[in-house]
């Protein structure tokens, strides 16, 4: 097994960059998800699950640590614009703020919005994306104490990220999604994976192999990481990112239906490193 893709996105909910090599610690990728943007309307940081075209903005890291956004219409700005923000809010068509990510110990900053709706359970199925009939993920699997802290904080302080540092997923879960979906863009763009792993089988059986990595540990490049728990699929595979990838919700659909609404899995990095395209993966 070794790694075919690394991508980093350096401001939450846009489009990111691929690269060809990483820093990993144990906040993340080096420069992953270093801005965010805060909503003026409602309060809180929010992503695309709120505000659905951020998934149609794309980011890339400057070398100052700034970032230059690249707007649905082609039009670019970074975060060291006068301007930024009003740019921002007009391509969005919603008031925000670009913010850059604060140490942990300002826990204000993460604190949580008003939620949009009086129920949450309502609430909930809407942040994943599920109809009526459909289940919500087990979030009782996930550790108690990362619950209870976002239950109070929109991601744990001092980060950006939704719940854990890394998302890995397999070449073959894209494949899969490819032929089972053939009427809809499966580009991996939609999943948001910090790595990518060519996981072959001999069997050639294995649709989703990544969910069996779940409670094993592995060194890549010269990172050891350990693998927590599958990832539950949101509305934020559905979201539009371009003209190629238009909005779908046959996608979500699918991996609800079909695959338990896992693809990928989450990762915790134990010790810092380097991860380069090309890096095997090797099961300690």
């Amino acid at each position: 097994m070794h790694v075919s893709q690394l991508w980093r996105y350096p401001v939450k909910s846009m489009i990111g960059e691929q690269i060809d090599s990483v820093d990993v610690s144990s906040t993340g990728v080096a420069g992953d998800r270093i801005w965010a943007t805060r909503d003026l309307e409602r309060g809180g940081i929010r992503g695309a699950k709120k505000i659905p075209l951020l998934m149609q903005c794309e980011s890339r890291l400057l070398d100052d640590g700034h970032v230059e956004i690249t707007m649905p219409d082609g039009a670019v700005t970074t975060s060291r614009a006068g301007d930024a923000n009003d740019v921002l809010s007009n391509a969005l068509g919603h008031r925000v703020e670009l913010e850059a990510l604060r140490p942990a110990a300002d826990s204000e900053h993460f604190r949580r919005g008003a939620p949009d709706l009086d129920d949450p359970m309502q609430e909930l199925r809407n942040l994943f994306g599920r109809i009526d009939d459909e289940p919500i993920p087990n979030l009782g699997a996930f550790p108690r104490d990362l619950m209870v802290t976002l239950a109070e904080y929109e991601s744990p302080p001092g980060t950006y990220y939704d719940m854990f540092a890394l998302m890995l997923m397999s070449e073959q879960s894209i494949t899969h999604l490819e032929h089972a979906l053939p009427n809809s863009s499966i580009d991996v763009r939609r999943f948001r994976p910090s790595i990518v792993i060519d996981a072959p089988s001999d069997r050639g059986d294995d649709a989703l192999p990544e969910l069996s990595w779940v409670d094993r540990t592995a060194t890549i490049g010269s990172a050891t990481i350990e693998f927590v728990i599958a990832c539950p699929r949101c509305v934020m595979v559905t979201r539009a990112i371009d003209d190629s990838a238009g909005e779908d919700r046959a996608v979500l659909r699918y991996v609800v239906r079909e695959l338990n609404q896992d693809v990928g899995v989450y990762a915790n990095i134990i010790e810092p490193g380097t991860i380069s395209e090309g890096d095997e993966l090797i099961f300690i």
